[in-house]
């Protein structure tokens, strides 16, 4: 049967330390472990050819001849196939074992489950909550202090959060001995196994209530309305989002308090609209001032400002008012107004209007030349690419 390489088959590099390989290597065994997988010669048969490949790429002249010759330059080197798995736990004590005489499944999986029980034992955490805060452009743009009522479950007043009517209500779950899980201690040929489960009598608290709270009836909280200060920095965009710990749902007897999440949203503006930091405004101006130039007023973020038009401004001209915008979000600097020139082409005139109009319309400027055609059209061109 044709051998995988050997790379291939501890799904490293070829350019990987040894210590990578050592790492990938103990999660295969992990995955392929007999023990986790009692039965399945499939299992075991990649368990033994991962033993192999570390056997090889975890020793460096073996590696070397390998890499020069593949598997043929193993032949008359001291490497040998594992039929047995004995061989494997023997062979690599320092994978499978070390640990103060635990197994490496032992203190993994024992590790996990004891931090798990330290956690319960205080009792259990509280869940995240997550609001929507909706901004106006001018609130983003400098920064606001919000106020907001929220609904959440609240540490009970009556017991401290403890769930219990008094400081002797609360005892030693008899089951698990307030230890908060269940062990069930095996042994083979592999070493030594423990199997840890949540204590179902204390739900892995370690502590039972014999007389609950009657306010919160042993929940150690409450349902109840909290008015949050919320700070939000300039610059927020719709999506980003606060996160306020610690102001989320109350915890079970005692638990850790979830976290508040709040969600930033931007209100539609009167007359602006954002592209990133820079916010565009579209003005409507006259004929006469598109021709003539002049001085108008425009609405800004921070009241209003004096624009200049310079004469032949031509429709769809963008004329930039600097650190006019949104400031960088938690950096320096801010974006640009942008003023998007409109011609306003009146529907009603007066027949005095009209008969001006059509005066105007016979002069020798009135009517563009196919030069500023051309140049007109370049420029719409530019403005699409720039804004598309």
């Amino acid at each position: 049967m044709a051998k995988h390489d050997y790379y291939e088959v501890l799904g490293v590099p070829r350019s990987a330390s040894v210590d990578d390989i050592k790492k990938a290597y103990r999660q295969l065994a992990m995955k392929y472990h007999p023990d986790r997988n009692p039965g399945d010669k499939q299992a075991e048969e990649k368990f033994k050819e991962a033993a192999e490949a570390y056997e090889v790429l975890g020793d460096a002249e073996k590696r070397q001849r390998y890499n020069q010759f593949g598997h043929d330059g193993l032949r008359g080197t001291n490497f040998h196939e594992y039929t047995d798995i004995n061989d494997i736990f023997s062979s690599f004590g320092d994978i499978f074992g070390g640990f103060g005489g635990r197994t490496i499944f032992d203190e993994m999986f024992g590790a996990a489950q004891r931090g798990q029980r330290r956690a319960t034992q205080e009792g259990q955490p509280g869940s995240d909550l997550r609001v929507r805060l909706a901004l106006t452009l001018e609130e983003i743009a400098t920064g606001a202090e919000k106020k907001i009522k929220v609904k959440r479950q609240k540490k009970c007043d009556v017991c401290n959060g403890s769930g219990a009517k008094s400081s002797a209500g609360r005892t030693s779950c008899p089951q698990c001995n307030g230890t908060g899980e269940l062990r069930q201690v095996s042994r083979s040929m592999f070493g030594q196994f423990v199997n840890i489960s949540t204590c179902p009598t204390c739900d892995g608290e370690g502590r039972i209530i014999k007389e609950p709270c009657t306010n919160c009836f042993g929940e150690g909280r409450t349902h109840g309305e909290s008015t949050i200060k919320v700070n939000v920095p300039a610059g927020v965009s719709e999506g980003n989002y606060l996160t306020l710990q610690g102001q989320g749902n109350a915890g079970k007897r005692s638990g850790s308090t979830g976290d508040l999440i709040v969600v930033i949203e931007e209100e539609e503006h009167e007359h602006f609209r954002r592209n990133g930091n820079d916010i565009i405004y579209d003005l409507f101006i006259s004929f006469p001032m598109a021709a003539l130039g002049g001085e108008i007023t425009v609405p800004t973020l921070n009241g209003k400002a004096k624009l200049t038009i310079e004469p032949g401004t031509p429709s769809g001209r963008m004329l930039r008012m600097r650190e006019r915008g949104i400031p960088h979000l938690n950096s320096y600097g801010r974006g640009d107004q942008l003023v998007r020139v409109n011609i306003w082409v009146p529907s009603r005139l007066t027949s005095k209007e009209k008969e001006l109009l059509r005066q105007l319309n016979n002069a020798e400027h009135m009517t563009p030349s196919e030069e500023e055609q051309r140049n007109s059209k370049s420029f719409f061109d530019k403005m699409k690419d720039a804004f598309s």
